[in-house]
């Protein structure tokens, strides 16, 4: 069975972090592999050959009087970056003001000191999954619409995909940031077959693992966006295996249910509704239960929105241990009425 490898959220230096420090040479630019447009059931993959490390070119002399360079973190040391959203308490509306003094973070009850701080709006990777399982006939033109208007939301910045699922499941539309693309991959998804959730977020997650920034200017934040109307029921993938590579990436992953006439209060239905929680609690993005079909503009607009207003901030960890468990993560603001989400923690470095 494939065990994911690697751990979420760290990030080497050529990130984030680094932007705020002296550039360093970006590392070789990487093809990714051509995906299949029609997924097989997902497989184990050999871990990557991880690239060497770029040799920083020696410092040139200084002149006489001038002041020395901001100085650079040292090579080797591990930054956890997190995208965090921030809602007013009672509106539930969000907050867009806060400064990096107004936060505090904690890992395993330790408070951690930011390195990095940004309130600017990152481009976007974001993979957007349409159930197209048969059950979905009565609702896709309807989710269609609503997907393509979230679609329109994008910056030329952002990348998007599309990727339908039912018994198979189908990447419609790579990485693109042509909006005329992606809205004509969502209009050709036509319901039928029975629906693999768990492969096609797998594989999703797979794809986004794709996406590396060539330097300091192209990090991209990272999101999935699946929509479904029950459970799982055809995939060869468990739920358990999926989500623990999603706690593993730094992907954020907003689940959206809609609940059919007949699903109320059935077993099927409530299993959907906690594997769905599950994965949006765990990475911090969020789950929504919409009644009907109608209500999905509101929610892609909500999304949307969310992307648009989270903080990027990142820290040095002050555990020195390297046992690759399990780390949680807090995040809290001085500032009252305001409660902050990010994800639920991270995998310390085993090396």
């Amino acid at each position: 069975m494939y065990r994911p490898i690697g751990f979420a959220l760290v990030l080497s230096l050529t990130t984030i972090v680094a932007a705020q420090q002296q550039p360093a040479a970006p590392p070789p630019a990487q093809s990714p592999a051509t995906p299949p447009t029609a997924a097989q059931p997902p497989t184990a993959q050999p871990p990557a050959t991880p690239a060497a490390p770029n040799q920083p070119a020696p410092a040139p002399a200084q002149p006489a009087g001038q002041q020395p360079p901001t100085p650079t973190f040292r090579g080797g040391i591990d930054v956890v970056s997190l995208n965090v959203t921030v809602t007013d308490g009672g509106s539930r509306s969000f907050v867009r003001d806060l400064e990096r003094g107004e936060f505090a973070v904690y890992e395993d009850g330790v408070k951690q000191e930011l390195t990095y701080f940004t309130k600017a709006q990152l481009p976007i990777a974001l993979s957007l999954l349409i159930d197209t399982s048969a059950s979905m006939e009565d609702k896709i033109k309807t989710a269609q619409e609503a997907a393509t208007g979230f679609v329109k939301r994008l910056r030329p910045s952002d990348l998007g995909q599309v990727i339908d699922f039912d018994n198979r499941v189908t990447i419609l539309q790579q990485f693109t940031s042509n909006q005329e693309q992606l809205d004509a991959a969502i209009r050709r998804t036509v319901a039928n077959g029975s629906t693999s959730l768990h492969n096609a977020i797998y594989i999703s997650l797979k794809e986004l693992k794709k996406v590396r920034a060539k330097d300091t200017e192209d990090v991209r934040r990272q999101a999935i966006v699946v929509l479904s109307d029950g459970e799982d029921t055809s995939s060869l993938v468990p739920f358990e295996e999926v989500l623990e590579l999603a706690k593993r990436s730094e992907v954020a992953i907003y689940t959206i249910a809609i609940r059919g006439r007949d699903a109320g209060g059935s077993r099927g239905f409530n299993e959907a509704e906690f594997v769905l929680k599950q994965f949006a609690q765990e990475t911090g993005g969020r789950a929504f239960f919409p009644a009907a079909a109608s209500e999905l503009e509101g929610i892609y607009a909500q999304i949307g929105d969310e992307l648009a207003s989270q903080y990027t901030m990142a820290y040095e960890s002050r555990n020195p241990r390297r046992d690759g468990r399990w780390r949680r993560i807090v995040v809290r603001t001085t500032r009252p009425n305001t409660v902050a989400r990010t994800k639920q923690g991270y995998y310390g470095p085993t090396s």
